[in-house]
């Protein structure tokens, strides 16, 4: 009766074990915790505006995730939005690549999408891109489209 208790006891301690293991591997892949150290490089841009881009956002290159946003912060200086970007180390990115803000779909998630140029120099990690393109103003657009209708 004593060895039942003791194979009971064994097998729920396993099964709790594998239900913390189990839990443990959800949070760090949902929490986009890296294990091994970054596999990823910083760059940064400037926009006048990023109209709906949040931290997290995807950065994709030609269709293919390449990278997320992975701080926003307001330079005091020139009032324009820097942003940060985590780029997955192995991907290169030319020197003249410019970044735009895009929008999935019609009314979907804003996303940062990279246009590579024709430069045979990559960016490394810290720099900054130059050429950037803001979000565009639906809003705008369709309050001037109807106001100047009249």
């Amino acid at each position: 009766m004593n060895m039942n208790r003791i194979k009971i006891d064994t097998v729920v301690g396993l099964f709790l074990f594998v239900g913390f293991l189990c839990f443990a591997y959800l949070a760090i892949k949902l929490g986009d915790v890296p294990l091994l150290g970054e596999n990823s490089y910083n760059l940064f841009a400037y926009f006048t505006s990023i109209s709906g881009l949040k931290e997290g956002a995807d950065v994709d290159m030609a269709g293919v995730k390449v990278g997320k946003v992975k701080k926003i912060t307001l330079d005091q200086s020139t009032y324009e939005a820097k942003v940060d970007l985590s780029i997955e180390k192995g991907v290169n990115i030319p020197q003249d690549v410019i970044a735009s803000i895009k929008t999935s779909g019609i009314i979907g998630d804003k996303y940062i999408s990279l246009k590579p140029g024709a430069s045979e120099k990559y960016l490394k990690n810290g720099s900054k891109i130059i050429d950037t393109e803001s979000a565009i103003d639906i809003e705008g657009l369709i309050s001037k489209y109807i106001f100047e209708k009249q």
